[in-house]
This record gives C-alpha cells, sequence and structure tokens, in this order.
C-alpha cells in the first residue's frame, strides 16, 4: 500500500496559487451584477466579508493540522458526530466543489468569444472539450496542477492589476462617478443586505484546501496562512478592480455591460492591448478555478474512501500518483453538468452549492468545538485563538451565508438540492449493502491523529 499514497509535491507558494486562484472569481463578466447591487460599495463590502470569514477560515487551520488527511471535512465530522454525519457532510462539500469546474469552462468560452465567435450550439460541446483536456492533465503528477496555478495565478493578478491602474491613471478616472450618482452605496441598505449575504459566496473555494494537506510538503502548522490568504488575496484584488471600475463610469451604466474592463477600454479610446490583457487575465481566472475545484473534487472522493464510505477503488492511483477513478466520476458530473447548462436547473444547482457551503462551514465551526472537549489531548500543531467565542462567530456567520443563499434560491434549487441528497443517501445506502456482505474489508474507518502517516 506504500505505493498508493498521495505524492507530497504541493509547495506553500504553490498551494497559495491554488487556493487564491480557486477563489478568485471571474468579475470580467460578474462586475455588472455587483454593481447593480452596491455600486463601487462593492469594493468595501468584500474585505469587510473577508474579515468575517477568518473565524471559519481558522477552524479549517485547526482542524487541518489536527487530522491532516484528504478526507478532511469527513473524518472531522465523523469523530465529532459519526460516520453518517460525516458522510452527509462529505457528500455536500463533494457538491460545493464539482459544479464549479463546468461553470469555469463556459466563462472560459465567454471570454474566448471575444476573440472567436463561437455559435451557440457549439458552446457545450466546446466545454465539454475543455473540459475532457482538463481530465487528461489532471492524470498527470500533482506538481502539473501546481506549476500551472503558478503561472496562472501570478499572471493573472499582475495583468489585473496593470488594467486597473491603467484605469485610475487614464485621466478618465473620477471620484465624482461614485459620488454624484447616489454614492458608494446607490441602493442604500437594502443593497449593502443583500450584497453582504450574496458576495459571500465570492469566496468559496479557500475550503477547498485541506483536501490537498496530503500532497503538500511544508509543516501542516501552517496551513491556516494558506487559507487566510485565499480570502485575503481576492479581497484586496476585488476592492482595487471595483473601485478602478467604479470611477470610470456610474454605477447605473457600469451594470448595463457584458464586460465592462474591454468596453470601457473601447470607449475611453484606450490602447486596445489593455482590453485583450483584461480577458486574457479572466481566462486565467477560469482557468486557475477549474483547476482548483477539480483537484478538490477528485480528493473529497478520495477520502470518503478512506473511511470505506465509498469502494477502495477511489483510493487507487495511476503511475502518476493521481486517483483515477475518482478523476473518471468528477469528468462524468462535469459533462453532466455541461449538457444542462441550457437549462435553469443548471444555475439552481450553482447556487444551491453555495447553501451546501454555508452548511458545510457551520459543520466544520461545530466540528472544532466539539472535538476540543471530546478530546482536549489530542495533538494540535495549530490552535485557531479565542476557542470556542471564535468558533461561535464562525457558526453565525454560516448562518448568514446559508440564509442568504436561500433568499436567493428558487423553487428548482431546493428541488435540485433533494434530489442531491437523495442521491447521497442512496450511495450510503448501498455502501451499507457491501457493507453486510464484507464486514471486515469495507468496516467504516474513523481516522484519528494516531493515524497520521498511516494511511
Amino acid at each position: 500500500m506504500g505505493e498508493q499514497k498521495l505524492k507530497r509535491n504541493l509547495s506553500f507558494i504553490q498551494m497559495i496559487a491554488i487556493a487564491s486562484g480557486a477563489v478568485i472569481g471571474g468579475w470580467l463578466a460578474e462586475a455588472p451584477y455587483w454593481f447593480s447591487l452596491t455600486g463601487a460599495g462593492a469594493a468595501l463590502i468584500f474585505p469587510l466579508l473577508a474579515i468575517a470569514l477568518i473565524p471559519v477560515g481558522l477552524a479549517f487551520g485547526e482542524l487541518t493540522a489536527t487530522l491532516p488527511f484528504a478526507s478532511s471535512v469527513d473524518v472531522w465530522t465523523c469523530n465529532a458526530f459519526g460516520h453518517k454525519v460525516g458522510w452527509a457532510t462529505q457528500w455536500l462539500m463533494f457538491l460545493v466543489q464539482v459544479v464549479e469546474p463546468p461553470m469555469m469552462a463556459f466563462i472560459f468560452i465567454t471570454a474566448l468569444n471575444f476573440f472567436v465567435p463561437i455559435p451557440a450550439n457549439m458552446t457545450v460541446y466546446i466545454a465539454i472539450g475543455i473540459i475532457l483536456i482538463w481530465y487528461i492533465l489532471s492524470n498527470f503528477n500533482i506538481s502539473l496542477t501546481g506549476k500551472l496555478a503558478n503561472i496562472f495565478f501570478f499572471s493573472m493578478v499582475v495583468i489585473s492589476l496593470i488594467v486597473s491602474v491603467t484605469f485610475f491613471t487614464s485621466g478618465s478616472w473620477s471620484f465624482s462617478n461614485i459620488s454624484n450618482h447616489g454614492g458608494l452605496f446607490p441602493m442604500g441598505g437594502k443593497g449593502i443586505f443583500v450584497a453582504l449575504a450574496i458576495f459571500s459566496l465570492k469566496f468559496i473555494g479557500f475550503e477547498m484546501t485541506p483536501t490537498l494537506i496530503e500532497e503538500t510538503n511544508f509543516p501542516v502548522k501552517d496551513i491556516w496562512k494558506i487559507i487566510l490568504s485565499a480570502l485575503f488575496i481576492p479581497a484586496i484584488l476585488y476592492f482595487i478592480v471595483v473601485f478602478a471600475l467604479g470611477g470610470i463610469a456610474p454605477w447605473d451604466e457600469l451594470m448595463q455591460m457584458s464586460m465592462p474592463e474591454p468596453e470601457l477600454v473601447s470607449k475611453l479610446g484606450l490602447p486596445a492591448v489593455i482590453g485583450i490583457a483584461a480577458i486574457i487575465a479572466g481566462i486565467m481566472h477560469a482557468l486557475t478555478t477549474l483547476m482548483g475545484f477539480w483537484t478538490s473534487s477528485a480528493r473529497v472522493l478520495y477520502g470518503a474512501a478512506q473511511l470505506n464510505q465509498l469502494p477502495k477503488s477511489f483510493m487507487k492511483l495511476n503511475k502518476h500518483g493521481q486517483p483515477a477513478i475518482s478523476n473518471l466520476v468528477v469528468l462524468f458530473f462535469s459533462i453532466f453538468f455541461c449538457l444542462f447548462t441550457g437549462d435553469n436547473w443548471v444555475q439552481y444547482i450553482y447556487a444551491v452549492s453555495c447553501v451546501a457551503a454555508g452548511l458545510v462551514y457551520l459543520v466544520v465551526c461545530l466540528d472544532a468545538m466539539v472535538l476540543r472537549k471530546k478530546f482536549p489531548n489530542w495533538k494540535r500543531p495549530y490552535l485557531a485563538p479565542g476557542g470556542n467565542l471564535l468558533f461561535g462567530a464562525g457558526i453565525i456567520i454560516s448562518i448568514w451565508i446559508i440564509v442568504g443563499s436561500c433568499l436567493e434560491l428558487p423553487i428548482g434549487g431546493y428541488i435540485s438540492l433533494g434530489i442531491y441528497c437523495l442521491i447521497g443517501m442512496l450511495l450510503y445506502l448501498f455502501m451499507e449493502v457491501l457493507r453486510k456482505k464484507n464486514p471486515k474489508e469495507l468496516a467504516l474507518i474513523t481516522l484519528t491523529p494516531d493515524d497520521i502517516g498511516k494511511n
């Protein structure tokens, strides 16, 4: 079994690139919605939300350092509340992760369409083609993902900053475009209220960090730094970009655009290369997000198999140390979501993933509280400051995310969530049947600190 261990090839910097890159969303197409809710005030909302999510992030940091397994939320919750709740949480975690790759494929196509017009009837097939290409790459050494993440992440950050600086120094940027059109928050308190709930969804991604912990080559006590970087690097970048756009044109004009950055470049007569650079950065945003969530999705399945909640075949590694069966299942789900993109149901699933993320955050904060009480003598290489007070704050923000997401969820979304949960229940029952036939081989496993380095 020694050869069946994941390979520790991810460095500290590569993990920052993967985690932060997964969080950073494609504002290339989403910025109009941001401005429709709060105008340029969105720039202030993002840092506030990053601060609000610190308790959740530090809970993840403590638990990852204490129980550093790819099964992450599953193994934590199994120790705190048992295998049924552990599997339910892991199944929700899989939903959060697996819907992102196909969505990013379509964002990639939206940006690509600026250069090469793509017929509407070909969009789905090209998205599937992108998914297939990444599936092939995902089966090679994890260091490839780390190297590509480094290139794409740092390039897109630099390019995004260059585009923003160009707007600030263009001679057309003016705070009057903000102050004379309703100020920072033109929609008032209602806009702030909705944005504080909805914009929290733009930070989904930091929770995937623990799923890669068995492939990192730095001390587990430092994982909290990776998690916080995945909150604050995007927040700072969002802050800069939103203010850069907000000072160029009034909020009600920006909200009418499809891709504000290239459209503003054209309108102001700025060098066309700036608009092209903005689109390239948008493509890199999509690629880094796709890579991070794909990798995490496969590790969520791998982790469930570690605990015998899924067949051991999900742990089978290819010669490059990649979970081949798990990658194949992620490919299946990704193609499935691509095929349903023309239907609103996929949009509902995307919204449902945000509800799922809030539920995962809530359970993780409860895990941290319960495990400190149940196992006070466990070695904790990183101890989150504040204890139950900190975790309690995490519970509150988690509930806020759940409520805010539910308010935006149409009836079809609730139906989709119900179907997805039903599939998870059927999988659990299926494994129970197999377990009765093979009680010793498929006995449920609860990993503890004593198992570190053994699995």
